[in-house]
């Protein structure tokens, strides 16, 4: 009997010690909610593809070809009106949305910021307020998932790719956060936002197609083909470049380390942004570029100009120790002093810019 008892004992010992051994290896091969380290998934992130736009600048650019192919009828006060009306809605987005409201570069009048504000109507590149948190936010957090018009996924995307299809949830969330404080404040910025579809179908189409038609006698398919699309496409496509162009081609001499460049291309197309590597490594320049008297950069003569005329003030500049300091840190080995352009490059300048405000 005791035997017997002695025998069920000890089973019962080597069940209770095989039970311990099994869970210890149960909690090896599965460890508890405590150990297990939570990670987010990351979303691929996938085009969605808003078919209304793609339509509408599709069709816009078709409109501008067939605008060049019946061009060569416009008469010279024409294509010199359309030229004049080219330069005035580029400084707008380049003198105004960009240096003044979006990076707060410089301080303008009244005057000034109504007058760049016509000039930004003609565009059609969204309010300024828009274009301004848009493009906070791309210098916040440059070619990353929050960027708007990220160059990491392509020329295509960058260039315009990015207006096709619905905007990144990063770039949604990370929107919210820009502070636009300063611009709300501001009464014309925020009529402008307010009124804003009302006033650009004014100023960027019927206004141009107007005026040629009406006063120089020029067709009615001339004035809204040749004319206003052609324009509006052309300078539509010189702000897409800095996007596209000036994030992938070019030398790093400021800062090594991040996407921007100085693109020669865009130097004398983009009426001073073509400096980009500039730009992003001191964006609160408001020359947006090293060199202060240049014909590549129109953008900032202009806004000498108007600070010569007491109109513009505070304009917020780098001293040269700092970038050379910075060059020598952060640059690709491409840095020259720039103390000036001799004569003969200013003259070489300005003479491609005008060649090519000609040719287009």
């Amino acid at each position: 009997m005791r035997q017997i008892v002695d025998s069920a004992l000890n089973r019962w010992k080597d069940d209770e010690v095989l039970e311990e051994v099994n869970k210890q290896t149960i909690e090896k091969i599965i460890p508890s909610e405590e150990d297990v380290e939570v990670k987010e998934v990351k979303k691929t992130y996938v085009w969605n593809v808003v078919w209304t736009n793609v339509l509408l600048i599709g069709g816009l650019h078709l409109g501008a070809i067939y605008g060049l192919y019946i061009r060569s009828s416009v008469p010279l006060v024409g294509l010199v009106f359309n030229r004049i009306l080219g330069f005035v809605s580029i400084f707008g987005v380049t003198a105004g949305a960009h240096r003044l409201w979006c990076h707060k570069s410089y301080k303008a009048n009244t005057f000034v910021q109504l007058l760049l504000l016509f000039a930004n109507s003609l565009t059609y590149q969204n309010s300024v307020y828009t274009w301004s948190r848009d493009h906070r936010l791309h210098h916040k957090h440059s070619e990353t998932d929050a960027d708007p018009h990220n160059a990491k996924r392509g020329f295509f995307f960058s260039h315009v790719g990015w207006l096709l299809v619905r905007k990144h949830e990063e770039v949604i969330e990370k929107g919210k956060t820009i502070d636009m404080s300063d611009l709300q404040a501001n009464p014309y910025v925020m009529f402008q936002h307010k009124y804003y579809y009302p006033i650009v179908f004014m100023f960027t189409l019927v206004i141009p197609t107007f005026i040629p038609w009406y006063f120089f006698n020029i067709s009615f398919l001339n004035c809204l083909f040749s004319m206003t699309i052609y324009r509006y496409i052309m300078t539509l496509n010189l702000t897409w470049c800095i996007n596209s162009f000036a994030h992938m081609h070019g030398n790093k001499p400021y800062d090594a380390s991040i996407g921007p460049t100085e693109n020669t291309f865009m130097k004398y197309l983009g009426t001073g942004e073509g400096f980009h590597n500039y730009h992003h490594t001191f964006p609160w320049d408001y020359k947006a570029s090293e060199l202060q008297m240049d014909f590549q950069n129109m953008t900032t003569l202009l806004i000498d100009f108007f600070a010569k005329c007491g109109w513009v003030t505070d304009r917020k500049t780098v001293e040269k120790p700092m970038i050379v300091q910075r060059a020598s840190r952060t640059g690709d080995g491409t840095y020259k002093k720039r103390f000036g352009l001799k004569f003969l490059e200013q003259a070489k300048n300005l003479t491609v810019y005008l060649l090519f405000w000609m040719v287009v």
